[in-house]
């Protein structure tokens, strides 16, 4: 499969190598000779980001919500399946496009209107580096008071310097060093987390008694929240990374080896650890990570801690590396570096927040069910726009031409008035754990949460019908006149 170039546009023409060398490539289609990703090196990308502790969480957070141990699996089993599968047909579009996920979105919202979505998730990026590398400062810190060493303020900010400095090193040099990374240091941190899994297993006794949430509509409020934050959502969280990386990949590939690498490569560890995270919390344990591993394991904790450390580095520079792309999807004319040192500062801030808040469980749902709200109409528009629109044919020169010669013009107002009436409807069916998130088809439905599903089919069928109409008032028409300002 060729990978078009924009017109004017020079390729990269060095020869194809699968070693550690610097990423020059920014945001035009990968071209075919440096497209050397395998399929066992993306399913090891996408396991290393969620091999990680913070997806104890997602399981600790059912039993948080007053779910039983057999409910919250069934949740984080069955939702995870819809959410991870989106997840992979978004890494097989990166894949035929050798395009980044920021920049395919110009085909739905323009050239400048794209700027919008990008915005956004350079935010959401910087912000998941900080949520990443709170369990990564949770987690050294219990090890070092496991051995003796305690300290105040001073020593989170000293820890917190040292992890931030690891995480841009990486996300400075690229892909390649990212790939590498991933390839040689997964492998061993999911033969730890086996060992880890089958001690904490025999050690801890499971709690199947029924759960917390007696009456229906309680429970059914519960299983709704945790489908929206950790079920179907964790997958769908993942959507605007998901062609940054698999537009590295080979182009030989067939897409459903494509679609299966990513798929598992996030199904497979989110599913894992969250049923770990699930059975530990059931048996009394908190929803902290590093008290989860603590609680378990005393003293043979440390050397646990201490590689399991890998997971929220390896999700960080994806996210810093990311950023930097949804940057140059902006316009922003810096250097990479600068972009990737504004991000950790960032960071930092939402690092302080959820340092002082007193439930990382309850603030980590306020997070994901937030998030969700954007991703949601935004996925389901862009995949009405590659699917029913472009019919799997969009025009990649087109996607990096100036807005005034472009086929995809400077706006696309459907588009644009789509993803704001799917954010309305994802509010309006969202029932978070402040007041504020808790919107008044919610309330009026026994307090359920189904955000991500109204946001969609909303977003999406509003796009499809909005686009449908420009088209029949010019049937002869060029793309340009589909509402494209």
């Amino acid at each position: 499969m060729s990978s078009p170039q924009p017109p004017g546009t020079a390729e990269i023409t060095s020869p194809t190598d699968t070693g550690v060398r610097f990423d020059e490539h920014g945001i035009l289609p990968i071209p075919d000779q440096q497209r050397d990703c395998s399929s066992w090196e993306l399913f090891w990308i996408w396991c290393g980001a969620n091999i990680a502790p913070i997806n104890w969480v997602l399981g600790a957070l059912g039993i948080t919500l007053g779910l039983s141990l057999f409910e919250t699996l069934i949740v984080v089993v069955v939702g995870n399946l819809f959410g991870c599968a989106i997840f992979g047909l978004f890494n097989v579009i990166g894949h035929r496009t050798a395009v980044n996920q920021m920049v395919l979105g110009r085909s739905a919202f323009g050239i400048s209107g794209a700027a919008l979505p990008a915005i956004v998730q350079g935010l959401l990026t910087m912000a998941w580096v900080g949520v990443n590398s709170w369990v990564v400062l949770d987690l050294v810190l219990a090890v070092l008071e496991q051995i003796g060493i305690r300290g105040g303020l001073g020593l989170k900010i000293a820890v917190a310097a040292v992890i931030m400095a690891v995480q841009l090193a990486l996300a400075l040099y690229g892909f390649y060093a990212i790939r590498a990374f991933e390839k040689y240091t997964v492998p061993l941190t999911v033969a730890v987390m086996v060992v880890m899994t089958v001690v904490a297993l025999a050690r801890t006794h499971l709690d199947w008694s029924p759960a917390k949430a007696d009456s229906p509509a309680e429970k059914l409020t519960a299983i709704t929240q945790l489908v929206t934050a950790i079920g179907v959502g964790w997958g769908l969280t993942w959507i605007p990374y998901a062609a940054d990386y698999s537009r590295f990949a080979r182009p030989e590939l067939p897409a459903r080896t494509v679609f299966w690498a990513s798929a598992s490569g996030m199904y497979i560890p989110t599913v894992w650890l969250a049923a770990l995270g699930a059975c530990l919390a059931s048996a009394g344990g908190s929803a902290d990570p590093s008290t989860l591993v603590v609680g378990t394991f005393g003293a043979l904790a440390i050397p646990v801690l201490l590689l399991i450390m890998h997971g929220p580095i390896a999700t960080n520079i994806l996210n810093l590396y990311s950023c930097s792309l949804a940057a140059l999807t902006i316009g922003i004319r810096t250097a990479r570096w600068k972009i990737t040192l504004f991000a950790g500062a960032i960071a930092a801030v939402v690092l302080a927040i959820f340092i002082n808040s007193s439930s990382f469980a309850h603030a980590f749902d306020n997070w994901m069910v937030s998030i969700l709200m954007w991703i949601s109409p935004w996925m389901s528009i862009l995949l009405v726009d590659y699917f029913l629109i472009h019919r799997r044919t969009p025009s990649i020169p087109d996607l990096y031409r100036d807005a005034t010669i472009s086929a995809y013009g400077k706006v696309n107002i459907p588009g644009l008035v789509s993803v704001v009436a799917g954010l309305l409807a994802s509010w309006s069916w969202q029932y978070g754990l402040v007041p504020a998130m808790q919107g008044p088809l919610a309330k009026a439905l026994a307090n359920t949460d189904f955000s991500w599903l109204s946001g969609s089919l909303v977003a999406g069928g509003l796009y499809a019908f909005l686009t449908a109409a420009r088209r029949r008032r010019r049937p002869t028409g060029s793309c340009r006149e589909r509402g494209r300002a």
